[in-house]
C-alpha cells in the first residue's frame, strides 16, 4: 500500500507553439491540462522521495508550487520520461542537457504532498548543523 501513498499517476497533454526568436523558427513545448489520473495522451507517475522532502517543501512554499517533467534531449520534440515535484531533480536533469518542462501544480497535488510531509515528517535541515564556538572563523594573532 506503500506505493499508492506516495505515487501518483498524473496524465497530460502536450502543445507547441511556433515561435521566432531572432529569425530561427523553433517551437515552445508546454504542458496542457494536467490531472491527476490517467486519461491523457500522456501519462506519468509522480513518485515522491524521502530524500527529497526539503525540496518539496521549497517549492510548496514557493509562491508558485510546480512540476518538472523531463522530455528527452534538449532541442528535439519533447517526449516525457518522468516528472518530479523537486527543483533539485529538475536542475540535475537540466546538467544533463535534458529538456525540461514546467507546469502549475494543482491544488489537488499540493494537498497530497503536504500529507506526505506530515506523514513522514519534514527534513532535518543539514545545513545548520551546530559547531563548536569558534570553528570555521579565523583568529587574530597576536604576533
Amino acid at each position: 500500500m506503500t506505493g499508492s501513498v506516495s505515487r501518483r499517476p498524473l496524465s497530460f497533454a502536450l502543445a507547441g507553439e511556433s515561435q521566432r526568436i531572432k529569425g530561427f523558427a523553433t517551437t515552445r513545448w508546454r504542458i496542457v491540462d494536467l490531472a491527476p489520473g490517467d486519461g491523457g495522451p500522456w501519462v506519468l507517475s509522480l513518485q515522491l522521495y524521502l530524500t527529497e522532502r526539503a525540496a518539496y517543501r521549497f517549492n510548496l512554499t514557493g509562491g508558485s508550487p510546480r512540476l518538472f517533467v523531463r522530455a528527452g534531449d534538449a532541442g528535439e520534440t519533447p517526449r516525457p520520461t518522468a516528472i518530479s515535484a523537486s527543483q533539485d531533480v529538475a536542475a540535475a536533469w537540466l546538467d544533463g542537457e535534458q529538456q525540461v518542462l514546467e507546469v502549475a501544480m494543482p491544488l489537488a497535488i499540493q494537498a497530497w504532498v503536504e500529507a506526505y510531509l506530515a506523514r513522514h515528517g519534514e527534513a532535518p535541515d543539514e545545513g545548520r548543523k551546530k559547531k563548536r564556538p569558534g570553528a570555521g572563523r579565523a583568529r587574530e594573532v597576536n604576533p
